[in-house]
């Protein structure tokens, strides 16, 4: 997975925070909700904006 096609910072978008690119979603907070307990299906039912590959790309930012 090549996560730099999918997340991104801007100073401009949460103070420069890593963000699924065209969401205002950072990395630190998706990485929460699993942390929290949530599943694949719940996140991207609550957040529609996201898909698989976005998941599988803040999972590979995170492992960077």
């Amino acid at each position: 997975m090549e996560w730099h096609q999918r997340i991104h910072s801007d100073p401009e978008i949460l103070l420069g925070k890593p963000v699924v690119k065209g969401t205002r979603l950072s990395v630190d907070f998706i990485l929460s909700l699993f942390a929290a307990g949530w599943t694949e299906q719940q996140v991207l039912e609550n957040y529609p904006t996201l898909n698989r590959e976005d998941l599988q790309a803040v999972f590979a930012y995170w492992q960077k």
